[in-house]
């Protein structure tokens, strides 16, 4: 009879954590909708994978420097402030309520987070409730092909996109028509994460592989680099490498995509602020 008791009281708490959660999440305002991207319905926001040399606290100063608040975080990103481990799965209710605490105050928002590969259904689902506490519009994910039919059911039930991620080939899923195979038939919740950079490592046309995404393309990792078809190719300011962005950018208005121009800058990680604010720049220019 204790034990019941106890593990109800238990329950309950959690509930209470995770209604402050959501609440403090959907409390804050969002930036402003003045910013060039507003118009075409869209957020540019910065992975935090460019950031993986620091912890998620101290990246989001970096934010504030770069002048966006829409994140992308990836779950290897450590937590910092004195709190152990990672923006992922296993954090404690308390951590997640201390790091929504942080977003709250800065008026940022974590709208997507990948790239995920969960292992067994369970987990999977543990992923859709994590997603549903921060409010999270889109999982980008590399899964494997069995789990699809459930993360189609799983998109529906919570009302949450999968986004599936190209890294370079020989990633199985490093060709459009791999992704669109993947997801026929299923919700169109599913779709693609298009990253061109890796697009253009793996020696495919960028513009090509997105005009066979029409209408499937969820999420972007906006990318230039500085050589085509070389795998240890890296990233340059936008518009300044070989990726044609303008053609992309002008691509994306004509499927009418919704969504985040995510920004992932995998290099000079270090000091590469001051690139990620010239890209950002770059692509509100071309947005005006």
């Amino acid at each position: 009879m204790f034990k019941i008791f106890k593990n109800q009281g238990m329950k309950k708490k959690s509930i209470i954590l995770l209604f402050l959660l959501q609440t403090s999440l959907f409390a804050f305002s969002q930036c402003p909708d003045s910013l060039p991207e507003s118009k075409w319905g869209w957020e540019i926001g910065v992975q935090t994978y460019s950031f993986k040399a620091f912890d998620f606290y101290t990246a989001l100063n970096k934010y504030d420097s770069v002048g966006t608040c829409f994140i992308e975080c990836y779950p290897g990103m450590r937590i910092g402030s004195g709190l152990k481990g990672f923006v992922d799965v296993n954090m404690s209710p308390r951590d997640r309520q201390e790091v929504a605490s942080w977003l709250k105050k800065r008026k940022m928002r974590i709208v997507n987070y990948g790239v995920v590969d969960m292992k067994t259904e369970a987990d999977w689902k543990k992923l859709f409730e994590f997603a549903k506490e921060f409010n999270i519009e889109t999982l980008i994910v590399e899964p494997d092909l069995k789990f699809i039919p459930l993360l189609s059911s799983l998109c529906d039930k919570y009302k949450i996109n999968i986004a599936i991620h190209n890294h370079a080939k020989p990633s199985y899923y490093w060709n459009p028509k791999t992704v669109l195979d993947a997801i026929k038939g299923y919700s169109k919740r599913l779709g693609a994460c298009a990253d061109i950079g890796h697009w253009v490592r793996s020696g495919l046309d960028p513009l090509e592989c997105l005009k066979e995404l029409d209408g499937r393309v969820l999420d972007t990792h906006m990318k230039d680099l500085n050589e085509k078809g070389n795998i240890d190719a890296h990233n340059v300011v936008l518009g300044e490498g070989v990726c044609n962005v303008p053609a992309l950018i002008a691509e994306l208005k004509r499927q009418q995509y919704k969504g985040m121009i995510t920004i992932e800058y995998e290099y000079n990680f270090f000091n590469n602020v001051p690139d990620i604010s010239k890209s950002i720049t770059y692509l509100r220019a071309l947005l005006k």
